[in-house]
């Protein structure tokens, strides 16, 4: 056990020092705005300030880097008389983009990266402890950026009081459905409206069994607990691989969430599904992909609810029936579930090119367009109502990871008052209590990172139905055990410590 969490230290060494490697000046208290890292302002002969832009793409498994360089082309060439600003796009499949990411941070390949407060390596609480943020506060008020959204958005998405993140204007509270394929929901007859619970699923999911299905229910490699349970506890830390910290919301404290009966119930409800074959392997040896719910392997899964979730239909290629899980809640990360961050390398005028960019792109309908669905007649078209249709399997991105609701135009499948939607849905959520607290680890930081080793080990598996129901008690006793050798008592309290402090200091 020691030489694992002599490793998992070492491990998050590395990459701490990779992100820390382009952060000079960056999200620390006394840097320089991120004026130290490229020594180039990033102009062009033009008289145009280049920006590198990373964005990964969910709905493809490979993108075509030929039409992404097209749809580059043709971006630049339709701003290039509205901002002083060209672009550099790269696209990376989801399975290699954080990876990907985090080497060309290191590199200072990157100006304008998406992120988001669940991704791992590359998340909002990886990038500003590393200082690899550029501190935008005094940068975007004033702006056409600042002005596309209301000031409590920019409130929300703060980061140590800070503007380090551009949040996209979209469902920014969490909460979470269950899915079906509706060609089994007719076939088979199921009220969807009775499920309520996860066990309510397993008549359903007996049915999908018979069927020969292969994922009667699809995980997709996500370890669930922390969403599953959202309504009993804030998993502020808004990690999968960090659930074992959790502010129970009844008691309005830190928990250890490992102890807790309701992950004994899941982890042995995950490996009863498993041992009837409802639950594959595939997802706990990570062998399904993104694109594993655009196939009809499966019956069941998961899905983040947002104000239009037919969007699922034309991400998935097929139709879907949602049912919700939770209730919806807002807390510390969930305005920065999909954002966008300037890298700490570069350069005051890369920056600025970088706030101008988003500022168009939340404000300009048709750049918005191509940048979330591509070049209009090859990738997408519009129907007679002057709403989308996706055609292409070469570019293929969604609104939630590219520009604003307010601005990027409906799909056809689609309501028309798609941004009134999304206001409605936003205002009528939960507030949690610990929203706004967001943990330290600085002190803690070694401990941590194994840990979240240690759950990559055991809680993955035990929240995917690796583990037989028979043996998920002990096992769990020996999850607790290892994560007390990595030190996870100390951490608890730090937790627990700090809370307490930043409710006494409300």
């Amino acid at each position: 056990m020691k030489k694992k969490v002599f490793s998992a230290i070492m491990a998050a060494t590395m990459v701490m020092s990779m992100l820390a490697g382009c952060s000079s000046g960056g999200s620390g208290e006394s840097g320089d705005k991120g004026n130290g890292g490229s020594s180039s302002s990033g102009e062009s002969a033009d008289g145009l300030t280049e920006i590198n832009i990373y964005r990964c793409t969910f709905n493809l498994a490979n993108p075509d880097s030929a039409q992404v360089e097209k749809v580059q082309n043709a971006i630049n060439d339709y701003i290039k008389d509205k901002i002083k600003v060209k672009i550099n796009l790269t696209d990376v499949g989801s399975g290699e983009y954080t990876d990907k990411a985090n080497l060309a941070l290191a590199n200072k390949e990157i100006n304008l990266l998406w992120t988001a407060s669940w991704e791992g390596t590359i998340g909002t609480n990886d990038l500003v402890p590393a200082n690899a943020v550029y501190d935008l506060t005094d940068i975007v008020p004033g702006t056409d950026l600042y002005k596309s959204m209301a000031e409590g958005q920019w409130e929300a998405a703060k980061y140590n009081g800070k503007i380090y993140f551009v949040p996209v204007y979209k469902d920014n509270v969490e909460g979470y459905d269950f899915m079906f394929r509706k060609e089994l929901v007719d076939k088979h007859k199921w009220d969807v409206t009775k499920v309520k619970t996860l066990k309510d699923l397993e008549p359903m999911l007996a049915d999908a069994k018979a069927d020969g299905l292969k994922y009667p229910f699809l995980t997709q490699k996500t370890a669930m607990f922390y969403r599953w349970y959202i309504d009993k506890f804030d998993f502020f830390t808004a990690d999968s691989s960090t659930n074992f910290f959790a502010v129970d919301r009844e008691k309005d404290e830190v928990i250890d969430t490992i102890q807790t009966p309701e992950y004994l119930e899941f982890c042995k409800l995950m490996g009863e599904w498993a041992d009837k074959g409802y639950v594959s392997e595939d997802d706990y040896t990570k062998v399904t992909t993104d694109t594993t719910t655009q196939t009809k392997d499966w019956a069941i899964s998961w899905w983040t609810d947002i104000p239009v979730n037919d969007e699922a239909n034309a991400r998935y290629n097929q139709d879907v029936v949602m049912q919700p899980a939770t209730q919806r809640w807002a807390h510390s990360t969930s305005a920065l579930g999909s954002c966008y961050c300037v890298t700490a390398n570069s350069s005051a005028e890369q920056a600025k090119a970088c706030v101008d960019f988003l500022g168009l792109l939340y404000t300009d309908s048709k750049l918005a367009d191509m940048y979330t669905f591509g070049i209009e007649g090859e990738d997408f078209t519009y129907d007679d109502n002057k709403q989308v249709t996706q055609t292409s399997e070469k570019y293929n991105h969604s609104m939630w990871e590219s520009a604003n609701a307010t601005i990027v135009t409906p799909l056809s499948n689609e309501p028309a008052n798609k941004a009134e939607l999304y206001d409605a849905f936003n205002g009528g959520a939960n507030t949690s209590s610990a929203a706004g607290f967001r943990f330290d680890k600085s002190s803690v930081e070694d401990k941590y990172a194994a840990c979240s080793n240690v759950a990559g080990e055991y809680g993955f598996n035990l929240e995917n139905g690796g583990v037989p129901a028979k043996e998920v008690e002990a096992k769990i006793k020996e999850y607790q055990k290892a994560l007390d050798e990595a030190g996870y008592q100390d951490v608890l309290a730090e937790f627990q410590k700090q809370y307490k402090e930043w409710k006494a200091s409300k």
